[in-house]
């Protein structure tokens, strides 16, 4: 981003987190009144969310991979959201807009009509550049509004791309794909050139890292891993181990990136002369000392005049073939000691200014350092023209009037060559964010967009997305799908179902009441306990009095008197006389039911009317002495539970076990057992079924075929019913074929068939049509229809009296079927070829108007946006 991002959003005062997190449900959600775009807004968000965080808990908020996976993020929210904006006209970018995103580094979406007239406008202000100064570009470029990043005049964007550019005008009337993509697979190259590509869907925004699975292997090469291809580089934590550059030690550095440090071993060391020992790190061993070498050379006159240095010294440079200083005489066989004598010409070496020489005669040392002879120069403007020293540079007082590439401010500049520099004042105009002014230097043509983004969050924070800055008014906060931070303040904060994050007071809480009250019923009215102060409203920039008001929290009012209505039972405690009434009234009442109170026995109840009883226990002890004595048979039920009645009078203690014998079929109804009743009801389930067994063969009938169950006697339905191994006659549809299979296999081919084994009526014909007919089959059909045409051709001729006037006409008549019968097959195929190519006629018409037709759907669509842009354009700039 060119500029920090600015955040104007309002926040409150921290407060903690409810201790327990329950799902939203739908009745907890914002008013009806809210669009489908802003609930698949909030889906985007949860999922993207989900997604990222994953990635982004694995690396430093630092790193490259969290820097795009970040910058992914931020443009699927605003993209989501609706909030994206152009900004060059900082009008927000809907669905239907046709629409371009820089592929630099910004990764900005802009109006394709917008970066079209700002390419064509910073080409213009290039030409016109390049008329007053050459420039040294073999073509022109434009810059992209956010980044910079520069662009051939070649890549003016002239088609409306999806994100990944693979489909030219991509659907906007999907509601379920991201604006401005195309729903697919990425499949764009990624930043490393790992050869990979990127496997989310059509995305705005840089890719993310590779998650490929790869081998390699650590920095030093140690370790080798199964890693993602985007961070398959790594450390193993272990020494790095490798031969340092000295040859002799090793790198104790922990596994790195990169070249090893340089070997810091230290040790004593001798110069390259041999002169000077000293203590050095291993990298510096090879050093040279201060002092000079002083060796003799192959002459024995002269010393080595160069400093420490390893190896020989060299030959004399006096030896040999040798010039005089300005090198036009030359002396052979002068001995080195003696110095060459001057040739007496003048010296001509070229001086420093590098187009005159030397007027002295041949001398040792160097010639002078500046060159004192006159001559006329002209000025850099070309204005003014003296005699000076080649030495010296003229430059005139005169002013440069010219106008500089900004076409505003002249260039000042004193005796200039025509090669003005750009303006140097800042720009200084108000951008179209009306917030900031423009920093970049004095230039034509429109002002670069304004480079700060606005974050726009919610209440909480946590949910945030970034607009460009003057497009901030026009916003309204994000949908946070995060939970409310505020803390109920009633007794339903543990238990109370949690809300969004939002602005203003929190919902009321919906549960009941439940205080309980000293009778121990407890509220059910609503709850009324006390209830959070309200969030502050959503506002850009708020002012400094809403932010000095102090808002408190509402009161809860107590619980009223308990309203609960309950049914208060007699002073005999009988159902049918209870009476409601409210719960403080303690008062009591007989009615003129029977008493009903147990009877000593445990089985019968008291016959008497209704009167007071002591509080009556489990164990029947406590009860009145009014009641009256049971002389009736027992009636109570049997354990194990049985049909059967106990014979004895009634009795408090246990009936005898029962006798009673109980018949009981078999499982395939084979047969009947009898048991004793409480011989079998003491049995458990499985131990029942295995008596009720016969322990024969099953005697039922398979659901699927004719054949009987190959199982024991068994409970339930007869297992694997399709696996019947049972031999079965098949036969083919004419009956001629005939084979055995088994049972399980016909099954099989009914099925494949796609037709239930069930379903076969009649039996019979359970495995007729299974086998293919072949041509033994057509032989044999036609034999039997030609053996029948005999017959009836027989039939037919003994019916009749034979003559040969009626056999001549027999011929005749067989003769004309057969020519029927020929022309009636040539019918037929024309018949059909006709029909055939009606049909190749139908389709190629249905393609035409297919085609046509979505042509011209496209076109009226073009059209349609084309008048909508002209009615925007009139509205936005209406005439004086």
């Amino acid at each position: 981003m060119a500029g920090s991002a600015t955040n104007f959003r309002w926040k409150p005062p921290p407060q903690p987190q409810p201790s327990q997190q329950q799902n939203i449900s739908d009745s907890d959600s914002d008013s009806g009144s809210d669009s489908d775009s802003h609930h698949q807004q909030n889906r985007h968000n949860d999922l993207s969310n989900s997604i990222f965080k994953a990635y982004l808990d694995c690396h430093s908020s630092s790193s490259p991979s969290s820097i795009d996976l970040s910058k992914i993020q931020s443009f699927l929210a605003s993209s989501s959201s609706g909030a994206v904006s152009c900004l060059i006209c900082l009008e927000r970018i809907k669905r239907t807009d046709p629409t371009w995103s820089c592929t630099s580094s910004c990764f900005a979406v802009f109006h394709l009509f917008c970066i079209q007239n700002w390419a064509r406008q910073c080409l213009d202000v290039h030409a016109a550049l390049a008329v007053t100064r050459p420039s040294t570009e073999t073509e022109p470029v434009w810059n992209c509004p956010k980044c910079r990043s520069s662009y051939l005049k070649s890549k003016i964007p002239s088609r409306y791309l999806c994100y990944c550019g693979k489909e030219e005008d991509p659907p906007a009337d999907n509601p379920w794909i991201l604006p401005h993509s195309c729903g697919e697979v990425c499949e764009r190259g990624l930043s490393n050139n790992c050869g990979h590509r990127c496997l989310l869907l059509c995305h705005p925004g840089p890719c993310a890292s590779c998650p490929k699975l790869v081998k390699s292997k650590c920095f030093c090469g140690g370790v080798e891993d199964v890693r993602r291809c985007g961070h398959k580089l790594f450390s193993c934590g272990d020494v790095c181990d490798k031969v340092l550059d000295c040859e002799i030690h090793k790198c104790r550095e922990i596994c790195h990136d990169g070249e090893c440090p340089p070997c810091r071993e230290r040790a004593v060391y001798r110069c390259c002369c041999g002169k000077v020992e000293e203590e050095k790190d291993c990298c510096e061993r090879v050093f040279r000392c201060e002092g000079s070498c002083e060796s003799k050379l192959n002459c024995g006159k002269h010393v080595c005049e160069r400093g420490c240095h390893g190896g020989e010294c060299g030959l004399c440079p006096y030896q040999g073939k040798r010039s005089c200083p300005c090198g036009k005489k030359f002396y052979q066989g002068l001995s080195c000691d003696v110095a060459a004598p001057l040739c007496g010409g003048t010296c001509d070496k070229v001086l420093g200014c590098g187009y005159h020489r030397c007027p002295e005669r041949c001398h040792r040392g160097a010639c002078l350092e500046t060159c004192r002879i006159v001559v006329t120069k002209s000025c850099r403007c070309g204005g003014t023209k003296k005699q000076v020293p080649c030495r010296q540079d003229v430059v005139c007082e005169r002013k440069c009037q010219r106008m500089r590439d900004c076409g505003k401010h002249p260039c000042r500049r004193r005796c200039c060559d025509g090669q003005c520099p750009p303006c140097s004042e800042i720009c200084g105009k108000k951008l179209k964010c009306r917030n900031h002014k423009c920093q970049s230097p004095c230039h034509r043509g429109q002002c670069a967009p304004c480079p700060i983004m606005v974050s726009i969050s919610c209440a909480c924070g946590q949910t945030h997305f970034e607009v460009p800055c003057g497009t901030e008014n026009n916003q309204k906060p994000p949908r946070c799908r995060k939970l409310c931070h505020i803390t109920p303040l009633c007794r339903h904060g543990q238990n109370q179902k949690p809300h969004k994050c939002h602005y203003g007071a929190c919902p009321p809480c919906r549960l009941p009441c439940d205080e309980e009250y000293p009778c121990g019923h407890k509220c059910k009215l609503r709850c009324h306990g006390p209830r959070p102060p309200p969030n502050r409203e959503f506002i850009l920039k708020p002012t400094k009095k809403m932010l000095n008001v102090h808002v408190e929290s509402t009161p809860g009012s107590p619980c009223p008197r308990c309203p609960e209505l309950v049914w208060r039972p007699c002073v005999g405690h009988h159902l049918a006389a209870e009476r409601m009434m409210v719960c403080s009234d303690k008062t009591q009442f007989a009615c003129d039911n029977l008493c009903g109170n147990p009877l000593p026995c445990g089985n019968h109840y008291c016959s008497f009317t209704c009167h007071p009883l002591e509080i009556r226990s489990s164990s029947l002890d406590k009860r009145s002495e009014s009641c009256e004595k049971c002389e009736l048979r027992c009636q109570k039920e049997r354990s194990p539970r049985c049909q059967h009645t106990c014979p004895r009078r009634c009795h408090p203690e246990d009936c005898p076990p029962c006798k009673t014998l109980v018949k009981r079929s078999c499982h395939c109804g084979a047969m009947v057992h009898a048991f004793e009743c409480i011989e079998y009801n003491t049995l458990s389930e499985k131990d029942q079924s295995k008596a009720r067994s016969c322990r024969g063969p099953c005697h039922r009938k398979l659901p699927n075929c004719t054949h009987l169950c190959p199982e024991i006697c068994h409970p339930g339905q007869c297992p694997s019913p399709e696996k019947c191994g049972k031999k079965v006659l098949v036969r083919c549809k004419c009956l001629t074929l005939k084979k055995e299979w088994l049972c399980k296999d016909v099954q099989a081919a009914h099925r494949a068939n796609s037709s239930d084994p069930k379903d076969v009526v009649p039996k019979n014909q359970f495995g007729v049509g299974l086998l293919p007919c072949d041509s033994n089959c057509k032989t044999k059909q036609q034999m039997a229809e030609s053996v029948l045409q005999q017959r009836n051709v027989k039939e037919i001729e003994e019916k009749e009296e034979p003559s040969g006037k009626n056999a001549t006409k027999r011929r005749k008549r067989r003769e004309r079927g057969q020519d029927i019968k020929e022309t009636s097959r040539l019918q037929k195929l024309t018949v059909a070829a006709k029909k055939v190519v009606m049909l190749v006629m139908l389709i190629a018409v249905l393609v035409a108007v297919s085609y046509y037709g979505y042509k011209g759907i496209l076109w009226l669509s073009d059209w349609m946006n084309e008048v909508e842009e002209q009615r925007q354009k009139s509205r936005r700039y209406p005439r004086i």
